[in-house]
């Protein structure tokens, strides 16, 4: 059965009101969570020279500001990161909220649990950008400069830089946890992932390779965690996949016995 049917039944609502019910329940969760968002942004920016402190703890130069607005530009930077960070629990629940009335009851609470683990997951990516990745290609750039070149860093660029080679690990991290869910939904099966790992695998260390420096052990670093996280996607989806033949089959005979 199609979402667009099962969500009209779960609504209780008429086929030619289905569209304006659907807009109008979308509209609702989109603005509780730029709400949100709007409160983190506006916490975090109180505190935002507390985060730039921190993010700048290691680095023995001082950041160049080209005109005095780039501040104000630096901090709002700054603050959006953290805030949409705070933001992804929120809007993850709100599109649970969204999607549920299309989901049986056991889909329902399954989607729900994965919520805590996109953010934890999120923040682990994160936190492997900044603390693993980002100190090695920063030092190798470093290296290959000193003594020939004066290096002057601009707040700007030096965030872009930062934030270039952090974000896309953790969009990277989400990757199991994406296969559970969609495996869970049938959407994907394991079987499917096993068949593109070839595919996945060249992807996966261009990936590396294109964001590290060139030398092995960079590339090595960056490339094993990633294909790490592909393998346990794989092992993951085959759990749920087996758990949910197991559920169906159960309830297959339960229904036999009953009838």
């Amino acid at each position: 059965m199609t979402f667009l049917k099962r969500y009209t039944q779960a609504r209780g609502v008429k086929k030619e009101m289905v569209l304006i019910g659907h807009i109008t329940e979308l509209r609702k969760r989109l603005l509780i969570t730029c709400l949100c968002f709007f409160l983190f942004l506006v916490g975090s920016f109180l505190y935002v020279q507390d985060i730039y402190d921190f993010l700048v703890r290691d680095l023995h130069h001082k950041l160049a500001l080209l005109s005095p607005t780039d501040v104000i530009w630096l901090y709002m930077l700054l603050a959006c990161i953290v805030a949409v960070a705070c933001t992804i629990p929120v809007a993850a629940f709100q599109l649970w909220l969204f999607i549920s009335p299309a989901l049986s009851k056991h889909e329902a609470r399954t989607a729900l649990r994965y919520i805590p683990a996109l953010f934890l997951l999120f923040i682990g990516g994160l936190a492997f950008g900044y603390f693993v990745v980002y100190p090695m290609i920063l030092q190798f750039l470093l290296s290959i400069t000193k003594g020939r070149f004066e290096m002057l860093f601009t707040a700007s660029y030096y965030f872009q830089f930062m934030l270039n080679i952090t974000l896309p690990f953790a969009f990277l991290f989400e990757i199991p946890l994406i296969t559970m869910f969609l495996t869970s939904l049938r959407i994907i099966q394991p079987q499917l992932l096993r068949k593109f790992r070839k595919i996945a695998y060249f992807l996966l260390i261009a990936t590396a390779v294109l964001i590290t420096p060139p030398d092995f052990v960079s590339d090595f670093i960056v490339t094993i965690p990633l294909l790490f996280l592909y393998e346990v996607s794989i092992i993951l989806s085959q759990l749920v996949h087996k758990k949910k033949q197991r559920s169906e089959e159960t309830a297959r005979r339960n229904w036999q016995k009953t009838s």
